[in-house]
């Protein structure tokens, strides 16, 4: 049975990554999205691919850092698809450096892409959520919203404010039928770690595959979360099951944070 069918969604970071096992996982249950990134080649690709299987899926390149481009962003997905039932906040970026060496350029991409382009969405989508009577907003954070670690400071302050924000705008929406929740990996097999654990390596001048091994050790389970794991979390929380869940911040870490 589709879950979803009948509602639509905006994914935001679809292009790879976590995003797009969302994006992916939404369009099997049957909603219809638009799938947001920077790079419009990535969803192309993957709106082809949902429309391929069936699905319904428009493309749409946007830099959620700019808040025009956000709103031109929304005014295409209620064009295509009418009011947006489901909102997943997945653009992110994860800059590494040590505190004193972190620039500005690094500190301004995870504030205004992790935390500002998730509130420049928020801001457009859940007016119209209330007005209907329903809603769904998921924020992809991070486990870094809930704690601390060497060399991610800008990313780490990005992911606790995104954090404030969830609860703040559940709180604000608890009685109009909009939930507000994040989702809080931790560190999730994908290129955006990949990379990470290159940027580390250098940094540290260890290998790779040592680095690599220390984040799968950093989980009590010795192991990366996957995507389809966390892409069934966000499933959930934008199903009717999960009406009475708001303003949390669910981590999917393998008991990293207890």
């Amino acid at each position: 049975m589709s879950t979803l069918k009948g509602r639509t969604g905006l994914v935001t970071g679809a292009g790879k990554g976590i995003g797009r096992a969302v994006a992916l996982e939404l369009a099997r249950e049957g909603a219809a999205l638009v799938l947001a990134a920077r790079t419009e080649r990535d969803v192309r690709s993957l709106a082809q691919e949902i429309t391929d299987a069936g699905g319904v899926a428009h493309p749409k390149a946007c830099d959620v850092r700019d808040a025009q481009q956000v709103k031109s962003l929304f005014e295409f997905a209620r064009g295509a698809l009418g009011p947006i039932d489901i909102l997943v906040n997945g653009a992110g970026v994860a800059p590494s450096a040590p505190l004193a060496k972190t620039s500005e350029e690094q500190w301004r991409a995870a504030i205004e892409t992790n935390l500002s382009g998730a509130f420049y969405c928020m801001r457009e989508a859940v007016p119209q959520m209330a007005e209907r009577g329903f809603g769904r907003v998921v924020n992809l954070a991070s486990i870094a919203g809930k704690t601390g670690s060497p060399y991610i400071s800008a990313y780490a302050a990005s992911k606790h404010g995104l954090l404030g924000l969830t609860k703040c705008a559940a709180l604000e929406l608890a009685d109009r039928g909009v939930t507000v929740n994040a989702v809080c990996p931790g560190y999730v097999d994908t290129p955006m770690t990949d990379s990470g654990v290159e940027r580390m390596a250098a940094l540290t001048r260890r290998p790779a595959a040592e680095i690599r091994q220390r984040l799968e050790h950093m989980s009590p389970q010795r192991r990366l979360m996957t995507v389809a794991e966390v892409a069934a979390l966000v499933l959930f929380l934008c199903g009717d099951a999960a009406r009475g869940i708001t303003g949390q911040a669910l981590s999917i870490d393998g008991g990293t944070v207890v």
